[in-house]
């Protein structure tokens, strides 16, 4: 039996049939699961992101109706928000309608080409691979790929492709990343592509993950300005939070303030620390809300902590 009909059955035997992604054909829905799962885990989309986006927003249609604040706010915590950003702008360029050719999704903004893949193998039912990390992982192993490059393994991709059944190749190659040929430990006797695998013997010799570099700490100050009863927010500018709202931050302290606490967050590259300072209007700022109103808003969860601090410090509380 060639390696590709032994993933075939493997799939159909042990493959995540249930994923909601899984059971339709919504080219809107598949797209949606394919941006969520860029940075996050299947689990994760799954409880808490990806039914609540979609009773938001139940048609790509709506979130190019949507403001951009009511689509970041549901993509509150899901972070990179340049995906949300996309996603948003996609909808309205494409007014709604994903098209069907690989070279016109990937003109849209946040669309590589796997992601096109993916989405014209699930929705529209063509005959693609996809080559997303597992995917590669795999390849590399089963090829014995010891130094690669994207053009070589798409070639392995189309090469390994079971031509009559792309869909239950596709997702059987994204589950045994998952599941079984994993970056560490991987499980090689329970692999359906074990006798072919070229890198069975030493399946660590490939792709290992590149050992984490210290995380750099990047110290400042959160300020929590108050004007009658509200409190200050400026509409983000930088790339990584671009478009949530925030409390403003500085480098040095102002002249008079009183003193929250501290927060702390950690993102990919990099880990905040805040001293949280209470004081009067000192800086420009784009906004001013109420604790109800903010809690409304879209903001990162640094900005979630901030808040709490200072609701935790008020008299009533």
């Amino acid at each position: 039996m060639s390696p590709q009909e032994k993933l075939f059955e493997w799939y159909n035997a042990f493959g995540r049939h249930d994923l909601p992604w899984r059971n339709t054909t919504d080219a809107y829905h598949i797209y949606l699961s394919e941006i969520m799962l860029q940075q996050t885990q299947v689990k994760t989309v799954v409880e808490r992101f990806y039914f609540p986006f979609l009773s938001a927003f139940p048609t790509l249609q709506d979130v190019a109706n949507a403001h951009l604040d009511d689509v970041l706010k549901k993509w509150e915590g899901l972070g990179y928000y340049t995906r949300a950003r996309n996603l948003h702008h996609t909808a309205f360029t494409c007014k709604g309608i994903l098209p069907q050719s690989v070279e016109e999704l990937i003109a849209l903004k946040g669309i590589g080409k796997s992601t096109a893949h993916a989405i014209c193998v699930f929705a529209y039912h063509q005959t693609l691979p996809i080559l997303d990390a597992n995917v590669k992982r795999i390849l590399c192993r089963f090829f014995g790929l010891h130094v690669s490059n994207e053009k070589e393994l798409w070639e392995k991709a189309w090469e390994l492709l079971h031509v009559k059944h792309p869909y239950e190749h596709n997702q059987a190659m994204m589950d045994l990343g998952s599941m079984i040929c994993t970056a560490k430990k991987p499980m090689c006797a329970k692999c359906p592509l074990h006798v072919k695998c070229l890198g069975q013997n030493e399946p660590e010799m490939y792709r290992l993950p590149k050992k984490k570099a210290p995380v750099p700490v990047r110290k400042k100050i959160a300020l929590v300005m108050q004007k009658e009863g509200k409190l200050g927010l400026v509409q983000r500018k930088e790339r990584l939070l671009h478009g949530l709202w925030g409390f403003v931050q500085i480098e040095e302290l102002p002249a008079k303030y009183t003193k929250l606490g501290t927060v702390q967050h950690v993102y990919t590259h990099f880990k905040l620390e805040l001293e949280v300072l209470l004081c009067e209007s000192i800086q420009e700022v784009e906004g001013w809300f109420d604790v109800e109103e903010i809690e409304k808003l879209a903001i990162s969860t640094v900005d979630k902590k901030i808040l709490k601090l200072f609701t935790a410090s008020m008299p009533y509380q």
